[in-house]
């Protein structure tokens, strides 16, 4: 009995002993083969992932190239910005993270929460940009509490600086960050969430030339993300300045010019098409597009009836009015129908049918020739010529001159307005044209719209005898060293049919609307160059307040085109006033004012107001223009 007891209490510990053994092993043998395993079958992944987490990739942000005048006055350039990014993979607690940049950055918590969400498909070291512009007091505090913040990091990247305000804004054009939808676009494969593209204008239509090639650095951190060294490091490719046709000097003049009026204008080279100045007034500040734009600058911009969000000069429609006049003066004498002796006798109206179309002076003009309906702008005498020519062949020859079609400028959603035809009607109304139809046409009126843009081109075809250039706003794109890389030379659209003697006629018209007595466009002249043009004044509604109480968005448009200097044409404009009432009055001084800054920009005046003897002359002649101009709103039509 004692020896079995013996037996067992010796066999025991045996046991526990080899029990103990097997699981010593088996714990062993997993040991090794999870150390096989990850030092065999894993090694490459586990090597990755430890590279991942000592080195980081930092993005270095490319400089947009400048935008300069054509005199290589700067209008866009870069400075330095802060920005906050973060790390997703360092980032501990995503929402303490992102309240408390909300709180201590006075940002939209929704906003930076939408950043966080575009920035997630991408790889989770790659940092994303989600919030730029902080001030330099921002940006400290951030780093004095970066340790309480992990995964936040503080870049250094450029901005667009517009040093001249609001100067040439809707050219320009502003930034804006690159949407969800634009990243989709193989013409955005190259950009990252948190980018800054071209919206509009210039940034926007020269995007490929403006964007440089980001680079970036790896770098070596420490287990709390403290930068230790640079392991590579890739130099950013700054991108190619963009050399306009504008004049700085005289597109800030040309908007002087405006004040607080609202309209558009357009200046151009009358021999190569080159824009000197494109203004749409007012204006908007470009670079609070480029940062969190203010709610209430944005309801602003909204609530101003003068609409400053608009590019009038490329995307507005206006009717004519009596600028039109020009394109039916050179019709008829094409057609043989008129010559410069031809006369009407002008009663104050004229009656086709049951309608009557009234001239703007209701006590008639008497017997007028081709030049003194220029000069005085005459309507019965163009209704007379329209009726005879017809609206297709009007609109042949508008169309010659560029009218109802794009101009091609180079810039996003030009409008080409509009020029009737029988055919137009036709199949837009499913109505065939009727004859009276065709007098308020004649005149600029009806259904015919066009833009300034349209308007520049047209006279500074009739001022060079027939050659339409192409407008356009870009000399040359230069490389940060300083090459050309393409140029951009003279475009002719066409070479107009009309027999060269009939534009001497036509613009000697255009002379006396400006240099005569009882000439509409007085207000234009310049003592030291001649200056040739033509008013127009075109209706928003038929019907108005016989006590002339109308309202600002129903009052009439105020047009002025004109040339310069009459012997040898330079320098063509055209003027839109929104509301402005009387082109005489309203469009015809910003014109001179246009071509005083441009003349004396050349030193061809070297004063800038006139002699004392003739300031009284200019108001005498200035007066006779502000006395019934062509009001196309004294126009009755049964149509």
């Amino acid at each position: 009995m004692k020896k079995q007891r013996f037996i067992r209490e010796v066999k025991e510990p045996r046991r526990r002993v080899l029990g103990m053994s097997i699981a010593v092993a088996a714990i062993f043998l997993v040991l090794l083969s999870r150390l096989w395993y990850l030092q065999i079958i894993e090694s490459e992944n586990l090597r990755k992932l430890s590279e991942t987490n000592r080195l980081r990739f930092v993005p270095v942000a490319a400089s947009r190239g400048a935008i300069l005048d054509r005199n290589g006055k700067v209008l866009v350039n870069n400075t330095p910005s802060f920005s906050v990014a973060v790390i997703p993979q360092d980032v501990k607690d995503k929402d303490a993270l992102l309240n408390t940049l909300a709180r201590y950055l006075n940002l939209d918590l929704a906003d930076l929460q939408d950043k966080w969400e575009k920035g997630k498909g991408r790889a989770k070291f790659y940092p994303i940009i989600i919030a730029s512009g902080i001030t330099r007091e921002q940006m400290e505090f951030l780093e004095e509490n970066r340790l309480r913040l992990p995964g936040l990091d503080i870049e250094i990247k450029p901005i667009r600086e517009y040093s001249n305000g609001q100067l040439a804004a809707h050219l320009l054009g502003y930034l804006g960050e690159i949407s969800e939808t634009e990243l989709d676009k193989e013409t955005y494969q190259s950009y990252n969430p948190g980018d800054y593209v071209g919206k509009s204008g210039i940034e926007r239509s020269w995007e490929n030339y403006l964007h440089g090639s980001d680079g970036g650095k790896q770098i070596e951190v420490d287990a709390r993300g403290r930068y230790l060294r640079t392991i590579s490091e890739t130099s950013p490719t700054i991108g190619n300045s963009i050399v306009l046709t504008i004049d700085r000097d005289l597109q800030k003049r040309a908007e002087q010019a405006f004040g607080d009026k609202a309209g558009a204008a357009v200046a151009l080279d009358v021999n190569s098409g080159e824009i000197l100045a494109f203004v749409s007034n007012p204006g908007f500040d470009p670079a609070l597009f480029t940062g969190h734009l203010p709610a209430k600058q944005w309801q602003a911009y909204l609530d101003d009836k003068r609409h400053p969000l608009e590019n009038k000069a490329l995307k507005g429609l206006y009717p004519p009015g009596s600028t039109f006049k020009i394109i039916t003066a050179l019709a008829g004498l094409q057609e043989g129908l008129i010559d410069e002796n031809t006369t009407v006798s002008c009663t104050g109206s004229y009656t086709v049918g049951r309608d009557t179309f009234r001239c703007w002076d209701k006590k008639g003009h008497g017997v007028v020739n081709l030049k003194r309906a220029l000069k005085e702008s005459c309507d019965v005498y163009f209704y007379r010529l329209g009726e005879r020519l017809g609206v297709d062949r009007i609109a042949a020859y508008a169309r010659e001159f560029g009218l109802g079609a794009p101009m091609g400028v180079g810039l996003e959603n030009e409008k080409g307005g509009l020029v009737p035809t029988t055919d137009w009607k036709e199949k837009k109304y499913g109505k065939k044209w009727y004859r009276g139809e065709t007098l308020p046409v004649s005149i600029g009126q009806g259904y015919t719209v066009t833009t300034p843009i349209q308007l520049a081109a047209m006279i500074a075809g009739v001022a060079n005898d027939g050659t339409l250039y192409r407008p356009h706003l870009v000399k040359r794109v230069v490389d940060p060293d300083g090459r050309v890389l393409k140029e951009f030379p003279p475009e002719v659209l066409k070479k107009l049919s009309l027999r060269p003697e009939l534009y001497r006629k036509v613009k000697e018209g255009l002379l006396a609307v400006v240099n005569e007595p009882r000439g509409t466009g007085s207000m234009a002249r310049l003592y030291e160059v001649k200056v040739a043009g033509k008013s127009g004044t075109s209706q928003v509604v038929k019907l108005r307040d016989s006590k002339g109480n109308v309202p600002y968005q129903y009052r009439d448009h105020a047009l002025f085109v004109a040339f310069a200097p009459y012997e040898k044409p330079e320098i063509a404009v055209a003027v839109v006033v929104e509301h402005g009432e009387h082109g005489g009055s309203a469009a015809a001084p910003i014109v001179g004012s246009i071509l005083r800054a441009y003349f004396e920009g050349k030193g061809v005046i070297k004063s800038p107001v006139p002699k004392a003897g003739d300031e009284q002359d200019a108001g005498e002649t200035a007066g006779e223009a502000v006395v019934p101009e062509n009001s196309d709103s004294e126009k009755v039509s049964g149509n």
